[in-house]
């Protein structure tokens, strides 16, 4: 099953975590990323800015989810991202896997991040306390490890 949530409030891992299981005795593993916004030190943060299309984020998530179902034997797939005006240290994204092995819930897991990160349809825009902003876009380093799935699978 695949869970897709795109919203404005904050989420608790304590409660999607168990999602992941739903009293299943098949699930051997559950890989979980949760990311938060950090102050990158270059200015202090005031805060980001998330913007997404309705409908288009969520079947870009939905697509990429499907992907890691069809590279790995996963059972469950949770992601929720959040939306808005976040503060650093506010959490932005949980994605979580569960599968029969440890393994493929790693890979699936990492997979669905580095592809969030560099596919998803998501607008970022930090807002810095002296008044300056700055769109933020995927890095190099992001495309690179989105990259390598292609090589490895």
């Amino acid at each position: 099953m695949i869970a897709i949530t795109v919203q404005a409030a904050d989420f608790d891992p304590g409660h999607e975590i168990p999602q992941l299981q739903a009293d299943r005795t098949d699930v051997g593993g559950i890989a979980i990323f949760t990311g938060q916004v950090r102050d990158t030190g270059d200015k202090p943060l005031g805060y980001m800015h998330l913007e997404h299309y309705p409908g288009m984020t969520e079947a870009s998530l939905q697509q990429t989810a499907e992907q890691a179902m069809q590279r790995w034997p996963l059972i469950d797939i949770r992601i929720v991202h959040r939306i808005g005006d976040l503060l650093p240290g506010d959490q932005i994204v949980f994605v979580g896997v569960s599968s029969a092995h440890r393994e493929a819930a790693f890979n699936a897991c990492e997979f669905m991040m580095d592809h969030l990160k560099t596919h998803a349809p998501f607008w970022k825009k930090e807002y810095y306390r002296d008044g300056s902003t700055k769109w933020i876009e995927a890095k190099n380093t992001d495309q690179q490890r989105n990259e390598r799935w292609n090589r490895h699978y």
